[in-house]
């Protein structure tokens, strides 16, 4: 048994377009609901969401059976779980608050197995189908997306340099952190937010990398998608459940 490709990743090195949903309700039942939305990719949380493992597992699973590439931001720039969420098959992985080239490099050497990199090697896991998969060592480092997250002025004005790191798949912009490291916390849609985000957003797009974001509004993804970037998610499960509840 072959490996397969990863549709995410393929799609982001063709410069396609692909819109996302964030998943946090941490329940496999709920992400099974929006599985069969027909969104590009998803995003299931663990850094503000009481996710773990096994429900991370579940999720996972769910999208499995859609063209839905399930993506996970892991809790932090973690070596051990990454190896764990790697294990369990997640396509790809968000590390958040990234900002520095060092940490940046931290990230990728946590994907890949020595030399490259730092992750142990276990034969018989989700991620090979539990060791029928021949080719997993060979092709994995290809076809698993790394997709660092930005989050402060700092790191934004160091773009550039971190998304140059070997291994880097696409750069992701954090507004709402952003927002408050620069004085205008709850405020991530403000002009002076975006003011930062998108020519750094810009030079990385002139350079070939892929860049995301996520935002509240389907017609500002919209709109941040035909300005070049390759990866926005226009909401949140949370967030859709929560106006529906209102209504």
């Amino acid at each position: 048994m072959k490996l397969a490709p990863n549709r995410f990743k393929g799609r982001l090195r063709a410069g396609e377009r692909q819109i996302g949903l964030w998943i946090s309700l941490s329940s496999n039942v709920a992400a099974e609901v929006t599985a069969h939305a027909g969104f590009d990719w998803a995003l299931i949380d663990m850094e503000h969401s009481p996710n773990d493992y096994l429900s991370v597992l579940g999720q996972l699973q769910v999208f499995a059976a859609t063209e839905t590439t399930p993506l996970v931001r892991v809790e932090w720039n973690d070596a051990v779980a990454v190896k764990r969420l790697l294990d369990l098959g997640a396509p790809g992985l968000l590390f958040p608050m990234i900002g520095s080239v060092d940490q940046a490099e931290q990230a990728v050497a946590a994907t890949r197995y020595p030399p490259k990199g730092i992750r142990g090697f276990s034969g018989s896991t989700r991620a090979t189908k539990f060791g029928r998969i021949t080719d997993y060592a060979a092709r994995i480092a290809d076809e698993t997306a790394v997709l660092l997250q930005l989050e402060t002025r700092a790191a934004v004005a160091q773009a550039e340099t971190i998304a140059a790191v070997e291994g880097v798949d696409g750069i992701f912009f954090g507004p709402a952190d952003i927002a408050a490291d620069v004085g205008l916390l709850g405020q991530p849609m403000a002009p002076e937010v975006w003011a930062l985000i998108r020519p750094a957003a810009q030079k990385l797009i002139a350079k070939g990398v892929p860049v995301g974001t996520l935002v509240s509004d389907p017609a500002f993804a919209t709109a941040l998608l035909n300005e070049g970037f390759s990866f926005v998610a226009c909401a949140t499960d949370a967030s859709l459940l929560a106006r529906a509840s209102d209504q």
